[in-house]
């Protein structure tokens, strides 16, 4: 029979994998103070929970597994707040102008910028989206370039490397980029590694990257880093967003722009 600390670290790693998993992730300090154990016992408890494929380990402490795997499909993230994302993507045409060569990757937020981009009369939209070139294609002030690639079912986009090799040709105004997670310690990150990697040579082509993202996906990580917070020109994201986080990425050099769900922006 195991004696009582051995049963004690037992619980408290049970414990650990719960709060991790209700919260998404927790730090290493909090972890500590919440258990009383030194820091160095909660960063043991990480590896062995890591180990057995329970959490996995971040800068300052764990994430969950549930975050970081798991990705709704197309259909399903479409319906997840939909009047933020549609009051997000009408701030962020504002930033576009007649003239403008842009960058629209594939997401369910990016994709409500096409009824915006319909009034414009002379821009270029470079997109690895099929649903946003398909829904593009009969406007004759847009001139549509869609980037080959291998197509990744899940979000209907076209990625790895012959999308990245056609990235390294060009460079845009404009890049409009979609995320799972928008983390201060982590960065941009989404679940899958190949199309993290698209995600940033997205990015690397852009004069101007701005993040569009609802505020459910601030504070979170995902499995596959793309960027950190210094590649980030600003974000619009909405006013579910906490305002100390908000401080805290302007503080980190990110440009925050918040709208509410009608779509007023604030700045």
């Amino acid at each position: 029979m195991k004696d009582d600390a051995m049963l004690y670290g037992e619980e408290r790693k049970k414990q650990i994998i719960e709060l991790v998993n209700q919260n998404g992730r927790a730090s290493v300090q909090d972890l500590s103070a919440s258990f009383q154990v030194s820091e160095s016992t909660i960063r043991r408890d990480l590896k062995e929970l890591e180990e057995e494929r329970k959490i996995k380990r971040a800068h300052g402490g764990a994430v969950s597994l549930q975050s970081v795997n798991f990705e709704p499909s197309v259909t399903e993230k479409e319906v997840r707040y939909k009047s933020e994302k549609r009051a997000i993507a009408q701030l962020a045409a504002t930033f576009i102008e007649d003239g403008d060569t842009i960058l629209i990757d594939s997401g369910t937020t990016t994709i409500h910028l096409i009824p915006e981009l319909k009034s414009f009369t002379d821009i270029t939209v470079v997109t690895n989206s099929l649903l946003i070139a398909q829904e593009l294609q009969l406007n004759e002030g847009i001139d549509v370039i869609v980037l080959g690639g291998s197509l990744r079912r899940e979000t209907q986009s076209l990625v790895g490397p012959v999308t990245n090799k056609a990235l390294h040709m060009i460079r845009v105004d404009k890049g409009f980029i979609a995320t799972n997670g928008l983390d201060l310690e982590e960065g941009l990150t989404t679940p899958n590694l190949i199309e993290a990697e698209t995600k940033y040579h997205m990015m690397q082509a852009a004069k101007q990257v701005l993040v569009l993202t609802d505020h459910s996906k601030v504070g979170k990580v995902s499995f596959a880093k793309v960027a950190g917070l210094q590649d980030i020109d600003a974000c619009i994201t909405d006013s579910g967003v906490p305002n100390h986080m908000v401080q805290q990425l302007e503080e980190q050099g990110v440009d925050m722009h918040i709208v509410n769900a009608i779509g007023e922006g604030t700045t």
